[in-house]
């Protein structure tokens, strides 16, 4: 029987799709409004499939064995970050000794407080001539000279009473107080000589604790230049600096 046109047609059409290469495969579905793409994850859905808030990144766990953020040194701080370390001997002993040099002084003022008539008395036989070469009229010479020395001694205990109030802010760590207190002991060794010899006056005992307070203050001066001193108050800089201490 011969084939007629129609199924001529019907067998010609699988040789064309045989003769133009395999077949394709099938493509991806279309995208619909208000989705994300084919293969995408969802809004509020990480790559592995779990739920997240909407709009916020997936938590990533956090590595156990990431050792401990070091600490930083300030903004403006030059110079590796100071290692934590104790108060040292130099400081200690050196704020020690500026402590017992203020309480000889102290001990030595109140002595003279004590014998305030004999010390009047040697102070009047001294400077009793300059005080009558002042030309103040109506002023008594003796009068003078007890207003200035009862003044010096109160006032010396002043001073030292806020040099203790320095030697607090020092052992602290501020440096300040430690160049304060540089500043009260170069004062004094170099009044040292004249101080320790006529301040006593007629009590060898407080002379020779002049002598003894001198040294005592140039031990602290020397003991708190040193170098564990200075990483001492650096580290206590940079620890205020930084808000840990």
């Amino acid at each position: 029987m011969t084939a007629g046109p129609g199924d001529q047609h019907d067998q010609e059409q699988p040789q064309e799709g045989r003769q133009g290469g395999p077949p394709a495969w099938p493509s991806a579905p279309p995208a619909q409004p208000g989705r994300p793409p084919y293969g995408q994850p969802q809004p509020g859905q990480t790559p592995h499939g779990q739920q997240t808030p909407y709009g916020q990144p997936p938590p990533y766990p956090q590595n156990p064995y990431a050792y401990p953020v070091a600490p930083q040194a300030p903004t403006g701080w030059s110079g590796p970050v100071p290692e934590p370390m104790e108060r040292p001997v130099t400081v200690r002993a050196g704020l020690g000794s500026y402590l017992a040099a203020l309480f000889l002084g102290a001990i030595a003022t109140i002595a003279m407080l004590v014998e305030f008539d004999q010390v009047l008395a040697w102070t009047d036989d001294q400077a009793g001539a300059s005080l009558e070469d002042t030309g103040l009229e109506g002023v008594d010479p003796a009068r003078l000279a007890e207003l200035i020395l009862r003044a010096s001694l109160i006032g010396s205990l002043v001073v030292a009473a806020l040099q203790l109030v320095f030697v607090w802010f020092a052992w602290r760590g501020h440096n300040w107080a430690r160049i304060v207190l540089w500043v009260f002991a170069g004062l004094s060794l170099v009044a040292a000589p004249a101080g320790a010899a006529g301040r006593g006056g007629p009590m060898p005992f407080v002379t020779t604790l002049g002598w003894f307070q001198t040294t005592l203050l140039l031990a602290a001066v020397v003991l708190l230049a040193l170098k564990p001193s200075n990483d001492w108050f650096r580290l206590r800089k940079w620890q205020r600096a930084t808000g840990q201490g």
